[in-house]
C-alpha cells in the first residue's frame, strides 16, 4: 500500500490550507457572532456563510468528495482523505466545500441509486449547493442501531405511498434550506426477508404531513441553523417513482451509504485532534506554572507524544480503509472501515481531553473550539452505528478467519 501524496493531491492540500487560514479560521467568530444575532438560530444562514462558499467555488474547492463520479472531483476516497481531514479541522468549514453531511451522504445516494429525474430534482441543486437535504432514519420508539428494528410504514395506495413515523436526530432537518428527506421505512404487511423489508424514499419537506417537532441539542449545543430534528410524518403521500432503486432495497443502501460517511466522519476526527494538538503544543509553551512553562512538565509532554501516536495510528488505518474502498469496494473494506469507526472518534477524544486538560478552565469555554469539537467527536460513537455494533461486526469477521482451524481440532 503506497500512501504517498499524488502532485494533484498536494496541490489542492497546499490551496485548501491556504483557503483555511486566509478565510476559514478567521471567520469562525464572524459566523458564531452572526447566528447569535438572530433571534433564533434556524430561521435563516449567517450570511458569511454563503460569502465563503462562494469564494470556495470560485478556487475550484467544491465537491472533493465524490469518487468515479462525473459530478465529482474525480479524487479517490485515498486522494480525498487528507482533504477532507483538513476541513475537519473547523467545524464550519466541510459545508463551505459542500462536503458537510449528512448532503454528502446523499448525494451519493442520488448518485448511485437516483432515476435521471431524481437527479435533476435534487442532486443537482444539492451540488451547486443551493439546497439542504437530510436523512430520517432513526426513530425515538425503538433501538435505532439495528435498522431492521425501523417501524415507520409505507403502504402502497394506487400511484403513491402513505408515509406514518416518528423520526429523530435527523441532521439539517431544522436547516430553513432542507427541502427533501430521504425517508427510511418498512413496508406495511410485508412478508419479505427481514433485510428486504425497508425502501428509502424522498419526501420533499414541504409535504403536507411532514412536521418539525423541535430540535434536539447535543451537550447544550443546537448546531444551529441545521441541527438534529425530531420530525413527524403523518399521512404523508408521495409519488411511487420518490422511491430509491426500488421496493426493498432500503437497507442495502443504508449499508452503501454509511460505508463512505463514516470514513469521511473519520478523516474530519483527525483534522479536529490535529488541530486541538497544534493548539495544545503552542498554549503550553506560552504558560508558566510552578516557575516552569507547561511545556516543560513532564506530564506535558508525555500528553503530546500520546497525542502524536494517537494521531498517526488513526490515520494510517484511516488511510488503509479508504485504500481498500478504492481497490477492493466498500464491501470487502467493512472491516477496515468499521475499526476506523471505533478508533477515530475514541482517538480524537483522547486528543482533545488532554488539550482541554492543557488550556484549564478556558478548554471548556467558547472562547476555543475545544469544547465544541469534543461535543461533535462523542457524538460520533454514536452516529452512523455505536461502537458495540462495530465491534461485534469486527469481532464475527475474525472469529470466522479462524472457524477452519477449530474445525481442524475437532
Amino acid at each position: 500500500m503506497n500512501f504517498s501524496y499524488s502532485n494533484k493531491v498536494v496541490a489542492l492540500q497546499e490551496k485548501l490550507t491556504a483557503f483555511m487560514e486566509e478565510y476559514v479560521y478567521p471567520n469562525e467568530v464572524v459566523y458564531a457572532e452572526q447566528l447569535k444575532q438572530q433571534e433564533t438560530g434556524f430561521s435563516s444562514i449567517p450570511p458569511i456563510m454563503e460569502e465563503l462558499k462562494k469564494k470556495a467555488q470560485e478556487q475550484g474547492l467544491w465537491n472533493l468528495f465524490l469518487p468515479d463520479s462525473e459530478y465529482g472531483a474525480g479524487l479517490t476516497n485515498l486522494e480525498y482523505a487528507p482533504l477532507c481531514e483538513i476541513m475537519g479541522r473547523s467545524l464550519i468549514a466541510p459545508e463551505i466545500f459542500n462536503c458537510n453531511a449528512p448532503d454528502t451522504g446523499n448525494m451519493e445516494v442520488l448518485e448511485r441509486y437516483g432515476t435521471a429525474q431524481q437527479k435533476k430534482q435534487w442532486l443537482e441543486p444539492l451540488l451547486r449547493g443551493e439546497i439542504r437535504s437530510c436523512f430520517a432514519m432513526t426513530e425515538p420508539a425503538v433501538a435505532s442501531s439495528d435498522a431492521t428494528n425501523i417501524e415507520a410504514s409505507i403502504e402502497r395506495d394506487g400511484d403513491e405511498y402513505i408515509l406514518n413515523g416518528h423520526k429523530w436526530w435527523t441532521t439539517g432537518g431544522g436547516d430553513p434550506r432542507c427541502k427533501v428527506a430521504i425517508f427510511m421505512g418498512k413496508h406495511k404487511g410485508t412478508t419479505a426477508p427481514l433485510h428486504e423489508q425497508q425502501s428509502m424514499i424522498l419526501v420533499p419537506m414541504d409535504t403536507p404531513g411532514v412536521k418539525v417537532e423541535r430540535m434536539l441539542s447535543v451537550f447544550g449545543y443546537d448546531h444551529a441553523p441545521e441541527g438534529h430534528a425530531e420530525i413527524t410524518f403523518t399521512d404523508v403521500r408521495v409519488p411511487l417513482e420518490n422511491i430509491l432503486w426500488g421496493e426493498g432495497k432500503g437497507f442495502a443502501i443504508a449499508q452503501g451509504r454509511l460505508g463512505p460517511g463514516r470514513i469521511h466522519h473519520c478523516m474530519r476526527l483527525i483534522g479536529a485532534a490535529e488541530r486541538a494538538l497544534e493548539e495544545m503544543c503552542i498554549r503550553v509553551q506560552e504558560r508558566t506554572a510552578f516557575h516552569r512553562k507547561l511545556s516543560e512538565q513532564g506530564v506535558m509532554r508525555e500528553r503530546i507524544a500520546e497525542s502524536r501516536i494517537d494521531i498517526e495510528q488513526a490515520r494510517l488505518l484511516t488511510l488503509k480503509a479508504a485504500y481498500m474502498m478504492d481497490t477492493v469496494g466498500n464491501r470487502e473494506a467493512k472491516a477496515e472501515i468499521a475499526m476506523i469507526k471505533v478508533t477515530a472518534p475514541n482517538m480524537a477524544l483522547r486528543v482533545i481531553d488532554r488539550a482541554i486538560q492543557a488550556f484549564g478552565a478556558a478548554g471548556i469555554s467558547s472562547d476555543f473550539t475545544l469544547a465544541t469539537q469534543w461535543a461533535n467527536s462523542r457524538t460520533l460513537r454514536l452516529a452512523d452505528g455505536p461502537d458495540e455494533v462495530h465491534r461485534n461486526q469486527i469481532a464475527k469477521m475474525e472469529l470466522k478467519k479462524h472457524q477452519p482451524k477449530v474445525k481442524e481440532r475437532v
